[in-house]
């Protein structure tokens, strides 16, 4: 059996979920096996888990999960691993998957792969998934050989697939451990995608010159429905939050489309967008490096660049 930790917040489903369900049916598919999701507290429509392949979808609920605890939450899926008889176990490697993983790893004495990017290649008898190494410049296959085999799913790999229908959802009882941590607020970014989550990112760096500036690539993303982000020495500066940083000390993102506006591309962005599907790059410099990782290129003054660019999808759009 492959059991499937669906993360939700709030309640919700993001993508991220969606994703590890369909990781999980197609894994359970390979090995001639069932997917069952399962979902820790208050959850709402967590049936559609099964329109993405889950056969069943189980529920542990409870105040222990109201707010995100390793621990608590560690406990209650090791305990269903266990109870269920499951094989595999799929997180999300978000920072909730990334959490739980070692976690559950120690708990199930498992091998575990975090940040996998393709189904499993069980040929063989084995179990071998990829994943990718060195901030991405190589992709590494480990073989997991224990009986219980953990993994989390780097968001933006495996495209949704709606094969199946909404099921029942079923309650599964666990003895959940009363939390250590006691939480005083809660800060979300609200709606916008997470930045992990965005199929279309449009970021900008130090050439925009200044934080008044950056009308013009809010404009862009908004017509072209992305979600912004920026480069190191914008976030350290503040002309931008800190959670729209990407690169090796920011977020790492896979998008479909990176949009890099003014950003000369130093080695430390580059490992966290480089496993970008397509990377466009606007800089005047036809020196800048990150041209070198750009599958399009445009040399101009991105003040003139972008407000065109924007116009171009404007009109797109209305055709």
């Amino acid at each position: 059996m492959v059991l499937v930790f669906a993360e939700a917040i709030k309640g919700q489903f993001k993508k991220a979920a969606f994703e590890a369900v369909t990781y999980g049916a197609q894994t359970a598919q390979l090995l001639g096996s069932q997917c069952v999701a399962l979902t820790l507290g208050d959850v709402q429509n967590a049936g559609q888990l099964g329109v993405y392949g889950a056969n069943k979808v189980l529920n542990i609920n409870g105040a222990a999960f109201e707010n995100f605890d390793s621990q608590v939450f560690a406990s209650a899926i090791a305990q269903a691993t266990e109870k269920l008889g499951a094989t595999v176990v799929v997180l999300s490697h978000t920072s909730t998957g990334k959490s739980l993983l070692g976690r559950l790893a120690a708990r199930l004495n498992a091998g575990s792969v975090a940040g996998a990017k393709s189904l499993p290649d069980v040929s063989g008898g084995g179990f071998k998934v990829t994943k990718g190494v060195y901030s991405g410049k190589a992709i590494a296959t480990y073989e997991i050989s224990s009986p219980i085999k953990l993994i989390s799913l780097a968001g933006n790999e495996i495209p949704l697939k709606a094969t199946g229908n909404e099921v029942a959802v079923e309650t599964l009882e666990v003895s959940a451990p009363a939390s250590k941590v006691k939480v005083l607020s809660v800060k979300r970014q609200e709606g916008i995608v997470p930045l992990p989550e965005a199929t279309t990112v449009v970021s900008a760096g130090r050439g925009m010159k200044g934080p008044e500036n950056w009308g013009i690539v809010e404009d862009l993303a908004k017509v072209m429905g992305a979600t912004t982000a920026c480069s190191r020495p914008v976030a350290d500066a503040d002309w931008r939050p800190h959670h729209e940083h990407v690169g090796q000390t920011g977020v790492a993102i896979r998008p479909n489309l990176y949009i890099a506006i003014g950003i000369s591309g130093a080695i430390q962005h580059l490992a966290g967008v480089n496993q970008s599907k397509v990377i466009v790059v606007i800089n005047k410099d036809p020196e800048a490096p990150f041209f070198k990782a750009a599958d399009y290129g445009v040399v101009g003054d991105l003040f003139e660049v972008v407000p065109k660019l924007t116009a171009a999808m404007e009109k797109f759009k209305a055709a």
